[in-house]
C-alpha cells in the first residue's frame, strides 16, 4: 500500500501528455518503471489513476465477483470501459487517451490530486467546483465519516 500526498496543477500538451509532477515522481520513485493503471472515475467525471501495486489489489478485488451474472459482467465491463495501462515516456510525461480526456471533460489545465492511494486527474475547472463547501459542510462530513465510520474500528466496535 502507498500514501502519496499532494495536489498538483499541470497543463495537458497538443497531444494529450502532460508532465508528471516532480514531488510525485519522488514519492513513487520505486514504482515509477513499473507503470500506471488509468481508468475513468466512477462519482463524478474525473480520471483514477494508480501504481500497478495498488491496481494488482484492486484487481485482486474484482476477480472475484461473479462472471456468472450479468449485472456483474456489466457493472465490470463499465468499470473498465476505456482504461489502460500507462508509462511515463522519456521526458517523464503521461499520455492520457481521448476518449478519457472527453469523459473528464479534460481540455488544458488539469490537477493531479491524490487521494490516499490512488491520484485523480481533474479539469482544472471541475475540480475547484467539486471542492467547494461551506465550513458547516464540512465539519458536518468530518463529525459523519470519521466518527461513525474510521474511529469504530480503532475503538474495537
Amino acid at each position: 500500500m502507498i500514501n502519496i500526498n499532494g495536489v498538483y496543477e499541470c497543463r495537458i500538451d497538443a497531444k494529450g501528455r502532460f508532465p508528471f509532477p516532480a514531488a510525485l515522481k519522488k514519492q513513487l520513485a520505486s514504482q515509477l518503471a513499473d507503470g500506471f493503471f488509468m481508468k475513468r472515475g466512477i462519482f463524478q467525471p474525473y480520471i483514477e489513476l494508480y501504481t500497478m501495486e495498488v491496481w494488482q489489489l484492486e484487481k485482486s478485488k474484482l476477480i472475484k465477483i461473479n462472471e456468472y451474472q450479468s449485472k456483474n459482467v456489466e457493472f465490470v465491463r463499465k468499470l473498465l470501459a476505456y482504461s489502460r495501462e500507462v508509462e511515463l515516456d522519456p521526458a517523464g510525461r503521461l499520455m492520457i487517451s481521448k476518449d478519457l480526456a472527453s469523459y473528464a471533460g479534460i481540455t488544458k489545465d488539469i490537477v493531479v490530486a491524490t487521494a490516499i492511494n490512488k491520484m485523480e486527474i481533474w479539469d482544472k475547472k471541475a475540480y475547484e467546483k467539486s471542492i467547494e463547501f461551506t465550513p458547516q459542510e464540512f465539519a458536518a462530513d468530518v463529525e459523519r465519516i470519521m466518527t461513525d465510520e474510521v474511529y469504530k474500528d480503532i475503538r474495537g466496535e
